[in-house]
C-alpha cells in the first residue's frame, strides 16, 4: 500500500490530466461558507407606485470567480431607489432588485487567481467573517453578490448599522471635492439640507471652511440642520429662497449649489449662483430637470454637472482616498450620521420607508434591518 506522502504526486498527476488541481493553502485561506439555494430580496416586477415593491424568495444569484458574497445586516434607503421603482431611471430587466447600499459579513471571497494576486485586493484585507460595506446595485437582499471592487472592508469598531448609514457620505465627499472643490471662504447652498445626504454635506462643507446655506420644509427641520453645521437654513414654504440667498450673500450669490430636488428648484438656481459658480444636480426628488438651452449657462459662465459617485471612485487610488477619508472623519467625530428610523426587512417595511422618504417628514438616514438566523 502506498504511503500518503508517496501517493500525493500520483494523485496530483491524475487530477492534472482531468484539468483539475489540488487546493493549496492559498486557496483554503479564501474558503467559502455554505451558501443557501435562495435569497430573500426586495424586488419590483414592473415600475409604478409603492405597491409594486415586494419582498420575495428568489434563486441565489450567480457567484462568479471574481465575486464577493456578503450576508446582509443593514440596507441603506435612498431616493435613487424610488427613481428605479417609478421608472424615472431605466430598469434593464425584471425582476429588479432594489438598493444601492448594504453592510454585513463576508461569507465568500473570489477564487480567480488574477483577483487574489491583485495588489489592490491584497491591500484591502478581505477575510471571510469580516464586516464590509457594499455599494453598487441589487443590495436590498439577504445576501449580496458583488464585484469585489464594490466591497469595502469595515473596521471592527464601526458597527454595521452606522456603516450602512455612512456609505452615503461617499456621495458628499466626492461631490464636494470633484464636482466642486469646496474651499475655505466659499458659500454653498444645499437643498434638502435636513435629509441624510444634506446633513452630511453640511458637516463636510463646514469641515472644509465654507459657509453653509440650506433649504428645508419646516422650522423644526431648520433647527435640526443647524445643529449639524448649517449656518443659515431657509424654510422654503414660508420664505422666498432667492431673496434670502441674495440677502445672505449681499447680492453676490453662492459659489456652488448642491441640488437634490431637481425640477422645482432648477430655474431659481440660476438666479442665486455666483458668477463662474457651479451647480451640481444631485437628484430628482421633485422630478427630472426638463430640457433647457445651454445658452442659459452663459449669463454668469455657470458650470453645470450631473455626476454619479460611481465615476468618482473607480481607480484604486480614488477608492483608497475616499474610503480612508470617510473612516477618518467617522472615527474622529468630524462627521456624525443621524439615523431617522430602522425599518423591517419586509414588503410593508420597505414600502413604508419609501413613503416616508418621499413624504418629506424624515430627517437623516433611513435604514432597513435584516434579521437573519
Amino acid at each position: 500500500m502506498l504511503t500518503i506522502r508517496r501517493a500525493l504526486p500520483y494523485i496530483s498527476r491524475q487530477l492534472n490530466r482531468t484539468s483539475l488541481y489540488l487546493p493549496s493553502f492559498h486557496h483554503l485561506r479564501y474558503s467559502t461558507m455554505s451558501l443557501p439555494a435562495t435569497i430573500d430580496a426586495v424586488i419590483i416586477e414592473k415600475t409604478g407606485d409603492f405597491d409594486v415593491i415586494e419582498k420575495k424568495t428568489i434563486p441565489f444569484p450567480e457567484v462568479t470567480p471574481q465575486s464577493i458574497v456578503v450576508k446582509s445586516a443593514y440596507l441603506g434607503v435612498n431616493f435613487i431607489d424610488t427613481y428605479f421603482r417609478k421608472g424615472l431611471y431605466p430598469v434593464e430587466k425584471f425582476p429588479y432588485i432594489l438598493g444601492r447600499e448594504a453592510t454585513g459579513t463576508i461569507v465568500s471571497l473570489p477564487t480567480d487567481e488574477s483577483v487574489l494576486n491583485d495588489p489592490e485586493f491584497k491591500a484591502r484585507g478581505y477575510k471571510v467573517g469580516g464586516n464590509a460595506a457594499v455599494f453598487g446595485q441589487d443590495t436590498h437582499a439577504s445576501y449580496v453578490v458583488a464585484a469585489w471592487k464594490s466591497v469595502q472592508p469595515l473596521p471592527d469598531n464601526l458597527d454595521l448599522r452606522t456603516g450602512a448609514a455612512a456609505i452615503q457620505a461617499l456621495t458628499a465627499t466626492t461631490f464636494l471635492t470633484d464636482a466642486y472643490n469646496v474651499q475655505k471662504g466659499d458659500t454653498v447652498l444645499i437643498h434638502t439640507v435636513a435629509g441624510g445626504l444634506g446633513l452630511i454635506m453640511a458637516q463636510y462643507a463646514k469641515h472644509r471652511g465654507a459657509t453653509v446655506i440650506g433649504t428645508t420644509s419646516t422650522p423644526e427641520k431648520a433647527k435640526f440642520a443647524k445643529s449639524f453645521g448649517a449656518d443659515h437654513v431657509i424654510v422654503y414654504k414660508t420664505e422666498n429662497t432667492v431673496d434670502r440667498v441674495l440677502e445672505i450673500t449681499k447680492g453676490q450669490g453662492v459659489q456652488a449649489i448642491f441640488d437634490g430636488v431637481g425640477k422645482d428648484t432648477f430655474d431659481d438656481n440660476f438666479k442665486i449662483i455666483a458668477r463662474k459658480g457651479t451647480i451640481v444636480s444631485v437628484g430628482n426628488a421633485s422630478g427630472a430637470v426638463p430640457p433647457f438651452a445651454p445658452l442659459q449657462l452663459t449669463t454668469k459662465n455657470v458650470r453645470l454637472l450631473r455626476p454619479t459617485v460611481f465615476n468618482y471612485i473607480v481607480t484604486p487610488e480614488e477608492t483608497k482616498h475616499y474610503f480612508s477619508e470617510l473612516l477618518e472623519l467617522l472615527s474622529t467625530n468630524k462627521l456624525k450620521v443621524h439615523i431617522f428610523k430602522d425599518y423591517p426587512f419586509t414588503t410593508e417595511g420597505v414600502r413604508q420607508a419609501q413613503k416616508d422618504l418621499v413624504g418629506g417628514k424624515t430627517t437623516g438616514k433611513l435604514v432597513i434591518k435584516v434579521d437573519l438566523i
